[in-house]
């Protein structure tokens, strides 16, 4: 039996072919794989944001005060302008000799304003007509020794006559920041209190303070002496005290 071998140049064929095939399947599998969508990453569990408690806190804090401010001043009446400034002025001086006299600073004197006007008088058959002027200035005098407030008032009203003014009296703290101090730490307690309370009642613990904000610190309450009778040669005062009120919002959370 005669076996034939294949010859070299048949055995070059089939390896060129068997290349090509290979080459082409290749390709086929290339496309494939690169059109395969990419494995995401299975995204990030969130946590959950902590609940938290919203309270506002109020702080008040009071005080005897140590300053009196009083608003007086003068007022005249003349058929002209210029002689309504002139009484103006001459009274005008004379309150400011008294207050100076009684002691009281520069820098605690000061001028509030300073009118003119025409007075209008009405005739009979309704018409309005300027029979004068009044012209009149106010002052606002500080009285640190507050017990000498009404002596201060009393000499005003002498010095001045009808032409003087006493407009009012407002007592105060020369210095507010250490009353506002302990207004604040009380209304900071107050806040904590009230949160502690709500993570009490809704079965949490009170965590950690996420923002706090301050409002605006309000001094409530005036005093006043308006109409005070010009005979009087000192009037009875009665300061009381004074209170600074603070509010705060506070948020915390709730663990």
């Amino acid at each position: 039996m005669t076996i034939r071998r294949p010859s070299t140049v048949r055995t070059a064929r089939l390896l060129a072919a068997t290349a090509v095939l290979g080459g082409l399947l290749v390709g086929t599998v290339a496309p494939a794989l690169a059109a395969a969508p990419e494995r995401t990453a299975a995204p990030a569990v969130r946590a959950e944001a902590p609940a938290t408690v919203t309270v506002t806190g109020h702080g008040r804090a009071s005080a005897a005060p140590d300053l009196a401010i009083l608003s007086v001043g003068v007022e005249a009446t003349r058929k002209t302008a210029k002689e309504a400034m002139a009484a103006q002025s001459t009274a005008a001086e004379a309150l400011l000799a008294v207050l100076d006299k009684q002691g009281i600073a520069e820098r605690d004197i000061r001028t509030d304003s300073l009118s003119l006007s025409p007075v209008y008088t009405q005739n009979a058959a309704g018409e309005s007509k300027v029979t004068g002027y009044q012209a009149g200035q106010s002052f606002s005098a500080k009285v640190r020794e507050i017990d000498r407030a009404g002596q201060v008032i009393g000499a005003v009203n002498d010095a001045t006559g009808d032409s003087g003014r006493i407009n009012g009296v407002v007592f105060d703290v020369a210095d507010p920041s250490a009353l506002r101090v302990k207004a604040r730490e009380a209304a900071h307690r107050d806040a904590y209190d009230k949160a502690a309370q709500h993570a009490r009642l809704s079965g949490h613990r009170l965590g950690r303070l996420v923002s706090l904000s301050e409002g605006e610190s309000v001094r409530p309450g005036t005093g006043a002496a308006p109409g005070v009778a010009h005979d009087e040669a000192s009037v009875p005062m009665a300061p009381g005290e004074i209170e600074e009120q603070v509010t705060v919002s506070a948020v915390f959370e709730l663990v």
